[in-house]
């Protein structure tokens, strides 16, 4: 019987193949390996000696093996018997045995290894043996390194680290980007991210199919993204950087997927959001000022005060006065005339609204005449869930037919109710916000005080 079927093998590979032999098998395995080592008898005889270790001290596996030990040219010889000591204790007991010492170089340099030896068993299950994997003390403490941080990172990064593979779904997720993200740690793993966000989602993805095919981007980005929660939808900003991740296993670069670094700065960007919108509203208001000082007549200068206020705030204003020029009695009820309004068909200065002084139609319940009784700001805006039940909800309110939002101060001047201005946005803009009111009150003062002087200089 041949030798291949006493093993369990079949003669696929022919008669005349030959059977590839136990020894130049372990001596190709030995070869491929990325750490020095060399093997002892339990008599200290070097038995083995592979192509990294070769590579260190530049002894050749001939010149290795079949020496005694390391003494006299892999070690000094006043440490050689402390090194063949420290190394043969690995047959001792179980286990793995961790030391580091200097080896010699043929060259004569010298070395500082770390190893690593443990027993290996005989036949008999007795120690027959040693076997020491070492290398270079410098790369052992990279590697270290780079296992220290990745653990670190993964583990107690104050802020998000997502390893996400070649199909952009995340493999391993930090506790910081778990929580981020919503969700734990384990349940993240292999999920769409379109699973995870319901907006910036396809941005994300873009940024990360860039990364896979050219590289890392030179600085970090900043991303608006919407997270699911069981609360809802949470808008966040994040800032990230990207790194992508090759094997350094492979001869030629083989992306393994991309490293995900974010950190919130939401609060930090509607910070300066804020500050920027403050400082831009703050402008509007000088220059409105300024300009509406050049005006003669007090009535253009409460126009070019509402001019002035639209820009990046409200797409429409109008500007009614309280019939009678103010509010007299505070039981009776309230009747407003248009006087100033913007162009509903095209952006244009305000104009004025005519002479005629007949009442504005507006129902029970409208904003405008609320303000004016409350004397305080109103907010308003269309729940219709289509366009046309929006437009008729404008039109109802004597607004602009695009308008979805809407927003009324009062103008007071001289402690008196003179009327009120009221703004509005279409449904492509965000509802009015409290910030919107004060920002608006401004507005309202200048426009009174204005609106007030063009009734004292009327006066005979």
């Amino acid at each position: 019987m041949s030798a291949s079927r006493r093993s369990g093998t079949t003669d696929a590979l022919g008669p005349d193949e030959p059977e590839r032999d136990g020894p130049d098998l372990l001596a190709a395995l030995l070869d491929g390996m990325d750490a020095a080592l060399c093997a002892f008898d339990a008599d200290g005889v070097v038995t083995h000696w592979n192509r990294e270790a070769e590579r260190i001290l530049g002894w050749t596996a001939a010149e290795a093996v079949g020496r005694h030990g390391f003494a006299g040219w892999a070690v000094r010889t006043a440490d050689a018997e402390e090194v063949q000591a420290r190394l043969l204790s690995a047959m001792e007991g179980p286990g793995r045995r961790v030391h580091e010492f200097a080896l010699l170089t043929k060259d004569g340099g010298r070395v500082l290894v770390r190893t690593q030896s443990a027993a290996v068993p005989g036949p008999d299950g007795k120690p027959a043996g040693v076997y020491c994997a070492f290398s270079e003390v410098h790369a052992q403490i990279d590697l270290e390194r780079s296992i220290a941080l990745s653990e670190a990172l993964f583990e107690n990064a104050s802020w998000g680290v997502v390893l996400v593979d070649a199909d952009l779904r995340p493999a391993v997720v930090n506790a910081h980007a778990a929580r981020s993200l919503g969700t734990g740690r384990t349940a993240v793993l292999g999920r769409p991210l379109g699973e995870l966000l319901s907006q910036g989602v396809e941005e994300l993805e873009s940024a990360l199919t860039h990364v896979l095919a050219e590289g890392a981007p030179p600085a970090p980005a900043e991303m608006w993204v919407s997270v699911r929660t069981p609360e809802g939808d949470s808008r966040r900003c994040w800032r990230s950087g990207f790194l992508r991740l090759s094997s350094p296993l492979a001869e030629e670069p083989v992306p393994l997927g991309v490293g995900w670094l974010f950190q919130d700065v939401t609060e930090a960007k509607q910070a300066e959001q804020e500050a920027a919108l403050l400082r831009f509203r703050a402008i509007q208001l000088h220059r409105a000022a300024r300009a509406a000082g050049e005006c003669e007549d007090p009535a253009e200068a409460a126009g070019v005060h509402l001019d002035f206020s639209l820009a990046g705030f409200a797409d429409h204003a109008v500007v009614d006065r309280v019939a009678g020029g103010f509010r007299r009695d505070e039981d009776a009820p309230v009747r407003l005339v248009r006087v100033l309004a913007t162009p509903a068909a095209a952006p244009g200065p305000s104009v004025p609204a005519g002479k005629a002084g007949l009442p504005v139609r507006y129902a029970d319940g409208h904003p405008a005449p609320q303000c004016v009784e409350r004397a305080g700001s109103v907010r308003a805006s269309a729940a219709a869930a289509d366009a046309e039940e929006a437009r008729a909800w404008a039109s109802a309110r004597q607004w602009p037919a695009d308008s979805a939002h809407a927003l009324c101060a009062v103008l007071r001047s001289r402690g008196r109710t003179l009327g009120v201005v009221t703004f509005l946005r279409g449904a492509g803009r965000g509802r009015f916000e409290r910030a919107d009111a004060t920002y608006a009150e401004d507005v309202a003062v200048r426009i009174a005080a204005c609106l007030d002087l063009a009734d004292l200089t009327d006066r005979p």
